[in-house]
Parts: structure tokens; sequence; C-alpha cells
């Protein structure tokens, strides 16, 4: 697992499919939805961190991306 696309790919795995319409929104809630499927003993704790980590690094580029845009409009 490398990026986003790879972490939904596994998510729609179980059942969830993601898409509330802003990126981060989605990231965030891809996030609790993967806490939930780990909690429930369904992922091994080596994917879990592996796809966490992805999630982190993708949601800290967002919030970049939203702040230099909130830093240009100024």
């Amino acid at each position: 697992m490398k990026n986003l696309y790879d972490v939904q790919q596994l998510l729609e795995k179980y059942g969830v499919l993601v898409h509330v319409g802003k990126r981060i929104w989605d990231i965030e809630l891809m996030t609790i939805e993967l806490d939930n499927i780990y909690h429930t003993n369904l992922l091994d704790q080596h994917d879990y961190l592996i796809v966490k980590t992805i999630l982190q690094r993708e949601h800290e580029y967002e919030e970049r991306k939203e702040r230099d845009a909130k830093g240009k409009k100024l």
C-alpha cells in the first residue's frame, strides 16, 4: 500500500465507500472507518499502521494545501 487510492481499495473490501465531497473530510472519515475495522480485529496491526501512516500523510498534505491557499488570498 502506497497511496490514498490503495487505502480506498482496502476499505472497499470491507464494504466501506467514502465520498463526502471534500478530500480532507474523506480522509478523516476513512481514518474513523479504519479504526473501527481494526478494533473489530478484521485487520492486522502491520496493515493498520501502514494505512494509518498513509492517511496521516495525506491529511497533513491537505492541511498544508489549505493553509497555503489561505495565505495566497491575504
